[in-house]
């Protein structure tokens, strides 16, 4: 019942985040406010700052806020391009085994777009393939990204769309790979997903 709901306090992490994050965090935390929800924040700092204190952007006791609490809302962090550490987006889904990223796309009636009538909801594997983030240099000027794909991975992100498809009574799943060019890799993947 929402008066049971907005009337019990619930404890959530806060990840304020860097950049305009703070900034955005803050007003999330008004509307939430304004909805009439009790909530307990657990705030707690990730990004570049933190990292030069611990040497990560994660620190363990962000996770254990987060593994604690169950839900988090978390700003945008961001992550040094071509250099420094290891994105805490990245980190944060690996360790919290974040596997499924789930976006709806779906056309608002009156906005005009490009294609009308658009609904599709985009199922992504958010731990693995080039998300794996392990990469070396092979010699000067030559650097090797590797995309480590499992089956037991393709098998539950396979799975989770499938059963999401079903919730929504969507007719079809499309899987999009590259299995022509990376045989073992996204093959794998694809087969995975055939099966499920």
């Amino acid at each position: 019942d929402a008066f049971e709901m907005s009337s019990r306090e619930h404890s959530v992490t806060l990840i304020p985040g860097d950049g305009i994050g703070p900034e955005v965090s803050e007003a999330a935390v008004r509307v939430v406010e304004a909805a009439g929800v009790r909530v307990a924040w657990d705030r707690v700092e990730a990004g570049a700052d933190v990292c030069l204190k611990y040497g990560t952007p994660l620190p363990d006791h962000v996770l254990n806020s987060i593994r604690r609490t169950r839900v988090a809302l978390k700003g945008p962090i961001g992550t040094p391009i071509a250099g420094g550490f290891k994105s805490a987006n990245v980190l944060l889904r690996q360790s919290l085994e974040l596997y499924a990223c789930v976006r709806p796309v779906k056309s608002i009636p009156g906005l005009p777009t490009r294609f009308e009538g658009v609904d599709l909801v985009i199922v992504r594997e958010n731990t693995e393939g080039l998300y794996s983030g392990l990469e070396h240099r092979v010699a000067p000027g030559v650097v090797e990204s590797l995309k480590v794909v499992t089956e037991a991975a393709s098998l539950r992100i396979a799975r989770y769309a499938f059963e999401l498809a079903r919730r929504l009574r969507r007719r079809s799943v499309t899987a999009v790979h590259k299995a022509n060019i990376m045989k073992l890799s996204d093959g794998l993947f694809l087969e995975c997903v055939r099966r499920v």
